[in-house]
């Protein structure tokens, strides 16, 4: 896999595809591997003429870790709750420049990013700081930052929290039952959950950083605000079953960016199951048409 460390921090990337088709860029949510991108959603992504590109965040797989930086969690919890600065070893902004390193390495100007989760929230600070590296912009499960949407059910908190488990079995084992709470109620499928969180271990295993990964993102604040501004053709997905982020924050999403396309996909949850992978490809697919027109036009 290639790296770069045009950002200052090395990242690994891959890329899944024809250079010469559109390039889309699919980014990672919190904790989260390239190697967990389903093969499916891959491949159908590259079959409607897509370059796919993916990379670890940093602090995640082959990307540079930040394991000697310690974090509390809680804390940063609280200090936000107050209405005080959060210390992280770095932001979500930090993570949209390792994204734009990831185009330089490769040449491309203008990418079609689909983020989820976390990488939504790390999409939409690409959209607001590198505007003109941005084609269009997928914001799928995600939120704006903002305390009063978005929000996770109580029974679900621990998902955001390391598992505590220590051996090989025991953490995946963990992993597949987190994905169980937070996943489609209906379209929950264990085995192939089971297999990417033992190919996400066997890669690369770090327990704290996802805990690293959390304080960036609370530390970042809203981007409401900031989302106002954006004039990328965007996006909005959020199932109506999302216990982790509340599809509230999907719809403030819409509701910010203007001209934003809001799909609310009934009974999903924090997940793609190959269920709802062609209509939400379909949609994309949609929005890089409507994209790539205005963009000629202009």
């Amino acid at each position: 896999m290639p790296f770069t460390d045009r950002s200052g921090v090395t990242i690994c990337y891959e890329t899944y595809g024809d250079p010469d088709d559109v390039p889309l860029m699919l980014i990672c949510g919190l904790g989260m591997q390239l190697v967990r991108w389903d093969d499916e959603l891959l491949a159908g992504l590259t079959d409607r003429g897509f370059f796919v590109i993916a990379h670890d965040n940093r602090d995640i797989g082959l990307s540079e870790s930040f394991a000697h930086v310690e974090v509390d969690v809680v804390a940063a919890v609280m200090a936000a709750m107050e209405g005080a600065a959060v210390e992280a070893p770095y932001l979500l902004s930090d993570m949209a420049a390792d994204a734009v390193a990831v185009l330089d390495d490769l040449g491309i100007e203008r990418v079609h990013v689909v983020g989820t989760s976390m990488g939504g929230m790390i999409g939409q600070a690409m959209a607001i700081e590198h505007g003109d590296r941005v084609a269009s912009l997928t914001s799928i499960m995600s939120t704006t930052g903002d305390p009063d949407v978005g929000q996770p059910k109580p029974e679900v908190l621990a998902a955001l929290l390391p598992s505590g488990a220590e051996d090989r079995d025991a953490i995946i084992e963990a992993t597949v039952e987190t994905f169980r709470a937070i996943g489609s109620p209906d379209h929950f499928d264990e085995e192939l959950t089971r297999a990417a969180a033992a190919r996400a271990y066997d890669r690369a295993h770090d327990p704290t950083a996802q805990s690293r990964q959390l304080v960036a993102t609370i530390a970042s604040g809203s981007r409401s605000a900031a989302l106002r501004g954006v004039s990328v053709p965007t996006l909005v997905v959020h199932g109506d079953a999302d216990p982790l982020i509340d599809v509230s924050g999907g719809r403030r999403t819409a509701e910010v960016i203007p001209g934003a396309e809001l799909l609310v996909v009934e009974g999903m949850g924090h997940d793609i199951p190959r269920v709802f992978q062609p209509r939400i490809i379909e949609a994309v697919l949609a929005l890089v048409s409507r994209a790539e027109s205005a963009s000629v036009a202009s």
